[in-house]
């Protein structure tokens, strides 16, 4: 009869959803701005623990069509709060409205410290509230910006500017040839000054406030600091900041203050920190990279190896890298194309469903995990932009789509990357329709939509003499035709586990434009 109660007890305890781990806690959290994988996806992900996440009004933050509002959102904080157990704040939102807001400031440089200076009062009033903070380093793209998402002039400088900016930094750490030094010379002359002058006064006050704010860190204010590069590269403005602030950190440890690339997915990794804090775990992570380069795969958009940023991202999400798999609560299985390059999977012509060699020596590791019933999570950065149509082929013909953990592959490969070790950690205390449901999200957008229905609706709108980057009064009509195409390729592609089908799809594109999408759905019986 014991045994029987036993078993009984124990089957329960194993169909109860998460939701009873969180006993009711609360985390404020202040995303970077209202985009889907800022916010949403993020709040999603903590939810399914049960866990709720107090989030500010979405009219005070920024995004490509209007700016934040920093005081609102501070008065927000203050009031809300009370109410929790452990804050993750956006410093570009309280400092500036948003991301895109810190890009194209016009603010007072006083006035910026001075909000910076409300964090130690903040801290002062509410002790008790464990307190992490994310940051980014101003992004320095390389002339290739949309509307509204740099200063106006960066669209006929910005390649320019890029060069210039990284040559400054190549010459502070390897030196410049002979030609080098002329083309300086030359770039210096091509710019106008009063343009580089406005985009290095205000970088030079976002580096001012991000400094501020690791002494902050030091002086106890923030329990946590992540501090993310922004779109940049090897050699490049982003970079060259990134070097003094480490080092003017150099004394915190990384488990107080990183200094890392990335942006969009630093919300997703302090989240999973603050539940780890709470569930008092430290997510053991292996880390598999394919054959080649590997972890010093040198990615698109990215101004360190993808090595040393998946590191990072462990420590910020509150786990350990460690090597052995057998131990691990969860492998992370990085795909990179053997040559260490990072193509885009917008370009049809290259993201092809041909099973390349590569891929071969990637997957049969990952199939002898899950066959031993490992917990895998597969980080996809061969292509920035949008998944590897090849791999995910094969996933499909090897029916491994629902028996991985987790998948990203939706931007960057730190966005990719970064976002799925902070969401993956978490899978252990899921449910197997939680599960089902992230990867479906991931699947949704990161393959369907953004590695080729992307493409496919961004021809419709040109045809339609539309700016796929600013369709405006066209949002209804281009998101019902997003949503039949990915309806179609959901339908020709996703092998659901047995049981559950997809219902109620919906596609929205909440930044009138083509670049994110929004997929809403259910799964059910």
């Amino acid at each position: 009869m014991r045994r029987t109660l036993f078993l009984l007890l124990t089957l329960v305890i194993m169909m109860m959803t998460s939701t009873s781990l969180a006993q009711g806690k609360k985390i404020l959290y202040v995303p970077i701005d209202d985009r889907p994988c800022n916010l949403y996806q993020v709040v999603q992900v903590a939810e399914k623990l049960g866990y709720e996440l107090l989030t500010p009004p979405t009219e005070l933050l920024g995004r490509n069509t209007h700016t934040g509002d920093p005081d609102k959102l501070w008065a927000w904080l203050e009031e809300t709060a009370p109410q929790a157990d452990f804050a993750a704040i956006s410093t570009d939102a309280m400092l500036y409205g948003s991301l895109v807001d810190s890009r194209i400031q016009q603010l007072d440089p006083q006035e910026i410290l001075a909000r910076a200076e409300r964090f130690q009062a903040f801290d002062e009033k509410f002790p008790y509230l464990t307190l992490y903070a994310f940051g980014t380093i101003m992004r320095t793209p390389r002339g290739i910006s949309y509307p509204g998402l740099e200063p106006d002039y960066y669209a006929t400088y910005g390649l320019q500017i890029f060069q210039y900016t990284a040559l400054l930094d190549k010459q502070e750490t390897e030196g410049l040839s002979r030609k080098e030094l002329k083309q300086l010379d030359a770039l210096q002359k091509t710019i106008p000054e009063e343009y580089l002058a406005d985009w290095l006064d205000r970088r030079e006050e976002n580096f001012d406030a991000n400094k501020y704010l690791i002494d902050l860190t030091r002086e106890g204010v923030f329990d946590y600091f992540l501090l993310g590069c922004d779109d940049s590269a090897m050699f490049s403005q982003t970079h060259k900041e990134s070097r003094y602030l480490t080092d003017h950190a150099k004394d915190l440890g990384k488990t107080v203050v990183q200094v890392t690339s990335g942006a969009d997915e630093l919300g997703m990794l302090m989240i999973a920190r603050a539940i780890n804090k709470d569930l008092d775990e430290i997510p053991f992570v292996s880390v598999m990279y394919n054959d080649g380069k590997g972890a010093a795969t040198f990615p698109k958009y990215c101004n360190e190896p993808i090595g040393i940023s998946v590191d990072a991202a462990i420590i910020a999400a509150g786990g350990l890298r460690i090597p052995a798999p057998e131990r691990a609560d969860l492998i992370l299985a990085v795909n990179t194309l053997s040559n260490g390059k990072t193509l885009e999977a917008p370009d049809l012509k290259k993201n092809k469903l041909r099973l390349r060699g590569d891929l071969k020596t990637f997957l049969a590791p990952v199939k002898t995990f899950l066959d031993k019933g490992y917990p895998v999570a597969i980080a996809d950065i061969s292509f920035a932009n949008g998944a590897d149509n090849a791999l995910m082929n094969q996933l499909k013909k090897n029916d491994l789509q629902y028996k991985i953990r987790a998948y990203g592959g939706w931007n960057t490969a730190t966005n990719s990357s970064g976002f799925l070790i902070g969401a993956s950690v978490l899978t252990k205390h899921m449910n197997e329709r939680d599960v089902a449901e992230l990867l479906t999200i991931r699947y949704l957008d990161d393959w369907a939509y953004q590695a080729n229905v992307r493409q496919e609706v961004t021809v419709e709108c040109y045809r339609l003499g539309i700016d796929p980057y600013k369709i405006g009064d066209s949002t209804a009509q281009i998101s019902a035709l997003t949503t039949e195409k990915i309806k179609a390729f959901a339908a020709a592609n996703l092998i659901l586990p047995r049981g559950l089908r997809l219902e109620d799809l919906k596609v929205s594109l909440p930044w009138h434009r083509v670049f994110e999408c929004d997929p809403r759905f259910k799964l059910v019986d």
